[in-house]
């Protein structure tokens, strides 16, 4: 989406805002909407995916008892018509109920889902903080010092972050990591609660790869916009009055920047929560990545349902986050 294209209809001018909450109600509605038609497309996916859960499931030595695999697809409600099934599901979705993993009959899908968040959530907040810290500075300095030996390398290192996949990044740390300097990616990731120096250790070099590609879109945002900036009208106004490069970086150029930076990180979100699938598979981090990757691997449609729904959730709300906070680093944009 472009910079400057603000969705929920946002314009700059002295019109009468609408109250916040009417934004946002209109917004939640507007997913509600998206995340129901991700669903539907996911669940027709699914079913027409080649297969069958209950066969590698229910088989032993090879051979699957007829008998008790239909019997099993009675009790699960998988010999009724796809929409229909479709239909119950939704139902459960509205009483709280996700249903049961069609491998793990033990578990909810809701239960492996909490299970699993905190990981993710501690893998993608780290390399976020990671790449925002590396990102804006390093974009300020190469628009400020542009086509110096600084912007140089910075062009290159978000020419790099963005060519190299985020899979094979994270293979070339475990392999050369553990031939070069003897690390290798720890079998349990402990709770940053009882031992916060071990879990910084586990959750870094994984943070690192994952945000690598987050830190290269923001950094060449960041300095395509404060280039813009820094040629406006206002800049050489401040300059006129005497104010120091720091002041007018951080009292003019920043805050005007900011915007179109913020609208890229909340584009690439759901890519950062799509890269934890292979970087949670690649340094064993049982996270959402690796649930997703486990389920379809298994063809656990319940819990891919399940799985689609909360990522889904998740990233609308990232961007309904997004969208709100464009009022705060802008207070002359209004939402009309």
């Amino acid at each position: 989406m472009a910079p400057n294209r603000f969705r929920g209809r946002l314009s700059a001018g002295d019109k009468v805002p609408l109250k916040m909450t009417q934004y946002i109600i209109r917004r939640l509605l507007f997913g509600t909407v998206i995340i129901s038609l991700v669903a539907l497309i996911s669940f027709l996916m699914i079913q027409a995916a080649p297969g069958d859960t209950l066969l590698a499931r229910l088989a032993s030595g090879g051979r699957v008892n007829p008998a008790q695999l239909e019997e099993k697809r009675q009790q699960l409600g998988l010999d009724e018509p796809v929409l229909k099934q479709f239909g119950e599901w939704v139902g459960g979705v509205f009483r709280g109920d996700f249903g049961k993993s069609l491998i793990f009959e033990d578990r909810s899908v809701s239960g492996r889902i909490l299970d699993t968040f905190p990981k993710t959530l501690e893998l993608v907040l780290l390399s976020t903080i990671l790449s925002l810290l590396i990102a804006i500075p390093v974009g300020v300095v190469s628009a400020v010092k542009q086509d110096g030996a600084f912007d140089f390398l910075g062009r290159m290192f978000t020419t790099l972050g963005l060519a190299v996949p985020n899979f094979f990044l994270a293979i070339l740390v475990v392999v050369y990591g553990g031939i070069w300097f003897g690390i290798s990616p720890p079998a349990t990731q402990p709770s940053i609660f009882t031992h916060p120096i071990a879990n910084l250790q586990a959750y870094l070099l994984p943070s690192l790869v994952l945000g690598v590609s987050l830190a290269a879109v923001t950094m060449r945002m960041t300095r395509a916009t404060v280039l813009e900036v820094l040629r406006q009208d206002f800049v050489r106004t401040a300059r006129a009055k005497g104010l120091t490069g720091r002041v007018i970086l951080s009292r003019h150029v920043l805050r005007n920047s900011l915007i179109p930076v913020v609208t890229v990180f909340g584009n690439q979100f759901a890519f950062l929560i799509g890269g934890t699938v292979v970087v949670e598979s690649v340094f064993s981090i049982k996270g959402i990545g690796d649930l997703i990757f486990t389920s379809i691997n298994f063809r656990d449609y319940t819990q891919i349902m399940g799985n689609t729904l909360f990522v889904g959730t998740a990233v609308v709300l990232v961007n309904l986050i997004v969208d709100i906070s464009y009022a705060w680093i802008d207070p002359r944009i209004r939402y009309s």
